[in-house]
């Protein structure tokens, strides 16, 4: 009986093998099961699609009644100049921004000169700041400087006449030239308080107040911003698979839609660096000067990367495919009847709805461009113009 129990465990763990390897046997029979039969219907379907073109070819030998035609539109194939663009979006920016910013520590303002909008030209006056301590010193020095002027005169005049020593002119002098230097050094302090504009151009924001502290750290936030808008450029972020297809000068042609205006240029900078975040580079191309154009407002850019002179394009929705590959539907005269036929083409570039067609078809071609739908090969067809 104990023995018994004891082999309980080990026949338990031979059913559970013999359950696994049949199971296993059975998905690995099932998977071949399943090869042959997708193999079947491969070999099935060739065959059906052979019944099918022969079927055709009977068909269109037969059918020779012009009731029986079916109805399309034909166009003409001829060569023209095709040109692919990359289309993208950027924005106008400026050359030159410019924030005012005082020139030694800053100070309360006083006046403010310039209202937002205004055009301001370089060096005009657009800040005073509160200038009363340095005007009291500057003040100070000049009595003290006059009083040494005077004295050093004096000794000067004795000395010429021989009275006194040099020692004392000298010192005199020398007094003279340190007053002097101190009251520049004031004078320049004082200048300081008079903010002005380092370039020309249009004062786009004036965010300070008469009583507010004015100093170079908080001067882009809270102060003046100049803008010039005679030297204006568009700056785009662009996709980093056309990194080799867009060069310094490539042609650029922009659109600045809310003014219904646009503009040619060529590329100026070309980013030498990918944004790892947004996988792109930079690029910019100067716009001439114009009244309406401002920084900041949406540009539509088209980037030419590929042109041929002489191509051959076709609509896009044309195009059709079979396990052959792809193909479009022309219309050929054979002994005076029209008939739909196959042409396999290989194609390049897709711009708009227009497709370029780089083998297959040749000027003169009457591509079926309506009607296209479900012709076969050889099969009858009427245009509008020569429908009885």
């Amino acid at each position: 009986m104990n023995s018994m129990y004891k082999l309980t465990p080990v026949l338990l763990i031979m059913v559970f093998a013999m359950a696994c390897g049949s199971s296993i046997k059975e998905n690995k029979d099932g998977a071949k099961d399943k090869k042959a039969e997708l193999l079947k219907l491969k070999e099935e379907q060739s065959k059906l699609n052979e019944k099918v073109r022969k079927l055709e070819e009977d068909l269109a030998k037969t059918d020779s009644s012009a009731a029986n035609a079916k109805l399309v539109e034909i166009r003409s194939v001829a060569t023209e100049k095709f040109t692919h663009y990359i289309d993208l979006q950027g924005k106008v920016d400026a050359e030159n921004i410019a924030f005012v910013s005082p020139r030694g520590m800053g100070g309360q303002v006083k006046e403010v000169y310039v209202k937002q909008g205004d055009l301001v030209k370089k060096g005009q006056l657009l800040i005073r700041l509160d200038d009363a301590v340095t005007r009291d010193q500057a003040s100070q020095l000049k009595v003290q400087l006059n009083l040494a002027q005077t004295l050093y005169e004096r000794r000067k005049n004795l000395w010429d006449k021989q009275i006194g020593t040099e020692v004392e002119m000298l010192q005199a002098k020398s007094n003279v030239e340190n007053l002097q230097k101190q009251l520049d050094m004031i004078n320049e302090q004082n200048n300081m308080t008079n903010v002005k504009a380092e370039i020309t151009g249009v004062a786009d924001m004036v965010n300070i107040r008469v009583g507010e502290y004015f100093s170079p750290a908080t001067a882009s936030v809270k102060g003046i911003r100049i803008v010039n808008i005679g030297n204006l450029k568009v700056t785009v972020e662009v996709p980093e698979n056309y990194l080799h297809k867009i060069d310094k000068g490539s042609e650029i042609e922009i659109t600045l839609p809310d003014i219904n205006k646009t503009v040619t240029s060529k590329v100026s900078v070309k980013g030498g660096m990918i944004d790892p975040s947004s996988r792109s580079f930079y690029i910019e191309a100067k716009i001439p000067s114009s009244a309406d154009f401002r920084p900041n407002q949406i540009a539509l850019v088209r980037i030419q990367d590929y042109q041929a002179p002489n191509a051959i394009t076709i609509p896009m929705n044309t195009l059709q495919n079979d396990e052959k590959g792809k193909y479009v539907m022309v219309a050929v005269n054979e002994n005076g009847k029209l008939k739909a036929r196959k042409r396999p083409v290989d194609v390049g570039e897709l711009y708009g709805n227009n497709l370029e067609v780089k083998t297959g078809l040749k000027p003169n071609d009457a591509l079926i461009t309506e009607g296209f739908q479900g012709l076969y090969d050889g099969q009858l067809v009427v245009t509008a113009e020569n429908k009885s």
